[in-house]
């Protein structure tokens, strides 16, 4: 079953709390902290894989969660980091948080970090000082990235058939390739994209056969809708009309429209026009059509073949052929050169920048206490990782806000010491409450 559009909840592994711990052995006395930190969590990893071409699976995995981290324990022993959880999608995948746009498979093998997994916490060992020779103090792990994302393959082809139902598409892809697609003299037989590979003199060329469109696609009538967007990743159109067509130029003219109505840019992609079924047809009629088509398409090449009889594929195939290495010659000019070594790992906790903090005030509570929100990369991560339940937390979250200089800008912005501070998912007063 071809499915091209799925979402699928992402977890990625918690990290592990650290630990509270101190020496406790004979003739040893007043044995140090020796709690270990947590483990960190596991990263949920795409990887684009060519032996894939649906993405059928995810409707029955809906569900992706990588390995937590394990705690720290006493004698300074750290946790066990969770196993990254990898997972293959085929080549062509986008993957949406939103409307945010993580990321692009485009090669076999690239590797993605879809969500990463959350930093384990420090044990009280990695508090010690000479000041502070008795911490009792211990981080939580920090949770995953988790969200909803949404998956969309675009088929990559060297070659997208575009054209009517019927129009004799999926017969040609059965006999230039090894595909074998459902072939029937009836329209909207091909219900799915389907992909073959056809050999071209010393090449081969990757063809996409995109169910049939009809007037109106691009707004959803027929199949169109659904599968436009495996046109938008081909670097050549194949443009087939059927020879007894009533009128071949508006036929082709119709699909032009709805190409241009889902994508503007499709109109600009280099395109072959092929007139098909000429097998029986006279001389005088077939080339009454072409000069049809050459009157709304003066600047495309139009062929007449015939997929039954085997006439001139090898010639529209040289020329695809021909067109797809112009294009790409072109893409390669025109992308910019990136000087990192190997490919590119995204990952949604990668900030561009760190953003500074920065304060809001909300709405006042009922008994007149003021409430304050801080934002901020940082200040967030330090209290994802705060025991709020132990005073030795709390206080160490109140000092590193004076250290960051947050106390002195809530205590101008008009926080008291009750005032109530909003920091995440997580609350807690400007100084401690007796």
């Amino acid at each position: 079953m071809f499915v091209d559009t799925a979402k699928v909840f992402v977890q990625a592994g918690r990290g592990g709390d650290g630990a509270v711990s101190f020496r406790h052995e004979i003739y040893v006395d007043k044995g140090g902290p020796d709690g270990g930190d947590g483990g960190r969590g596991g990263d949920v990893i795409f990887v684009a894989t060519e032996n894939l071409n649906t993405l059928v699976d995810f409707r029955y995995k809906p569900e992706l969660k990588a390995e937590p981290g394990q705690a720290g324990a006493k004698r300074d022993r750290h946790g066990k980091s969770g196993k990254a959880l990898y997972v293959k999608v085929p080549i062509g995948t986008v993957v949406r948080r939103g409307d945010e746009l993580i990321g692009d498979f485009t090669q076999d093998g690239q590797e993605l970090i879809v969500a990463r997994g959350g930093d384990g916490g420090f044990g009280n060992a990695h508090f010690k000082s000479s000041v502070r020779q008795t911490p009792r103090i211990a981080e939580k792990g920090e949770p995953g990235e988790t969200f909803e994302a949404e998956l969309e393959l675009k088929l990559l082809a060297d070659v997208g058939l575009v054209g009517f139902p019927n129009a004799g598409k999926s017969t040609f892809l059965s006999v230039v390739s090894n595909a074998r697609p459902d072939i029937a003299d009836y329209a909207f037989t091909t219900l799915s994209p389907n992909l073959g590979v056809a050999d071209v003199d010393d090449g081969s060329l990757l063809i996409a056969d995109i169910p049939g469109l009809i007037e109106g696609a691009s707004e959803g009538k027929g199949l169109g809708d659904a599968f436009l967007r495996h046109v938008e990743r081909t670097a050549v159109l194949l443009h087939l009309v059927d020879a007894y067509s009533e009128d071949v130029a508006e036929a082709y003219q119709t699909i032009r429209r709805e190409l241009e109505t889902y994508s503007p840019e499709l109109v600009d992609r280099p395109e072959v026009i092929a007139l098909t079924k000429v097998e029986g047809l006279d001389e005088d009629i077939i080339q009454m059509q072409i000069d049809a088509l050459r009157q709304v398409a003066p600047n495309r090449e139009v062929y007449a073949i015939s997929s039954a009889a085997h006439q001139n594929l090898k010639e529209v195939l040289r020329e695809l052929r021909r067109r797809v290495e112009e294009a790409r010659q072109k893409e390669a000019e025109e992308a910019p050169v990136d000087e990192a070594d190997g490919l590119p790992v995204i990952s949604l906790s990668s900030e561009q920048v760190q953003r500074a903090w920065h304060i809001s005030q909300l709405p006042d509570r009922e008994d007149g206490t003021k409430v304050f929100r801080v934002k901020g990369h940082k200040i967030e991560k330090f209290a994802r990782r705060t025991r709020f339940d132990t005073f030795e937390g709390l206080n160490r979250l109140r000092d590193i806000m004076k250290k960051m200089g947050i106390a002195h800008a809530l205590s101008r912005a008009g926080a008291e010491g009750n005032s109530v501070i909003r920091i995440g998912e997580d609350e807690l007063t400007l100084v401690e409450q007796q």
